[in-house]
């Protein structure tokens, strides 16, 4: 991975959040990259090219590093940052997710419809993930909860619950005329839409990490980002 701002002295595997100093994994953090008109790029792959800066996942950390400017200074150039980048970070962390899925659904490892997704949560095997709509009728989301506590008992709590897009989100996804109801089974690319879906929700739910030491300090503080929301 190519050297970012102000990581002299960290592994590969670690970088600083230019908002609060802390010293994070990479896949608790987004990166940052200026484009040649001077615009402030997300780059939630972390492939673009060019020196980048980082901040941890979590929307009040990239907010708190507009606020205080944080990116132009770690870049040492002016940048221009939007007002609503941390909208467009969801929206990309979003949009990210649902093809993801859409590849999962090509494998062959999605089913959707009350009819499916009850089988699926009742069958031996536990499903990856269950998605439900965030517009879907609670009725049908706890009569599959009911169906996955009798057959998996306690075990059923387990099972990821993806609950943050929305019916036409996941019909758009999936390639249907409407969908309320899914679940993913086992396999590589249900991994691939878990590592996705998981960083969208701690980018939403994730507070603001404890500030970290000045930025000439010599000792650097390395902490675990949160609990996830499963």
């Amino acid at each position: 991975m190519e050297r970012d701002a102000r990581d002299e002295g960290l592994s590969d595997s670690e970088r600083r959040c230019v908002a609060t100093r802390l010293t994070l994994p990479v896949d608790d953090l987004l990166r940052f990259v200026a484009g040649p008109d001077g615009q402030l790029v997300p780059d939630i792959r972390r492939k673009l090219p060019g020196r980048g800066v980082w901040t941890a996942l979590s929307r009040p950390a990239v907010e708190l590093a507009i606020r205080t400017k944080a990116f132009a200074r770690s870049l040492k150039r002016p940048v221009v940052v939007s007002e609503a980048l941390a909208d467009e970070i969801d929206h990309l962390l979003s949009r990210d997710a649902l093809q993801s899925l859409s590849f999962a659904n090509k494998a062959g490892l999605v089913v959707s419809g009350f009819g499916k997704v009850e089988s699926a949560l009742g069958g031996h095997q536990r499903p990856a993930i269950w998605l439900e709509a965030s517009d879907g009728a609670e009725d049908g989301r706890r009569k599959l909860q009911q169906v996955a506590t009798r057959r998996h008992g306690d075990h059923a709590a387990r099972i990821p619950v993806a609950d943050c897009f929305t019916s036409r989100d996941l019909a758009l996804a999936l390639g249907r005329d409407l969908v309320i109801h899914a679940a993913v089974k086992d396999g590589a690319a249900a991994g691939a839409f878990l590592d996705r879906w998981r960083r969208l929700v701690h980018f939403r739910t994730r507070p603001l990490p404890e500030a970290g030491p000045p930025a000439d300090a010599t000792e650097t503080k390395t902490v675990t980002a949160g609990p996830t929301s499963e």
